[in-house]
């Protein structure tokens, strides 16, 4: 891999961590605690609203490990190993990094 493509995929991932920020902020607002007050809202309100609470910290728990394997993808640009399987050496497809760039394994060995 080029210095142009390390830069393109560096590019890439740091573009996908702001956009993971953007939802950070917009799903704070769901991950907030859900009154329990029966006077302020019926049973089945508050069940809905902890259902998206639940909803809404599940996706935040989803976006943290994406962050976490993003991160771990500028890592390895950093120590020149990013884009070659880490099972077998070889390099892995430039499309398969540009649809995930958290790919650590080529195709054969990833299917097994």
């Amino acid at each position: 891999m080029n210095d142009a493509e390390r830069s393109r995929f560096q590019a890439l991932i740091t573009g996908r961590l702001a956009d993971l920020d953007a939802e950070d902020s917009l799903g704070r607002d769901g991950q907030s605690v859900v009154t329990l007050d029966q006077q302020a809202v019926g049973r089945l309100s508050r069940q809905d609203a902890l259902l998206s609470q639940s909803m809404a910290k599940a996706t935040q728990s989803r976006r943290d490990a994406q962050r976490k394997a993003l991160h771990a993808a500028l890592v390895r640009i950093d120590d020149g190993e990013f884009g070659y399987c880490e099972d077998c050496g070889e390099e892995i497809a430039p499309k398969r990094l540009e649809l995930d760039p958290t790919a650590r394994r080529c195709i054969s060995c990833a299917s097994g």
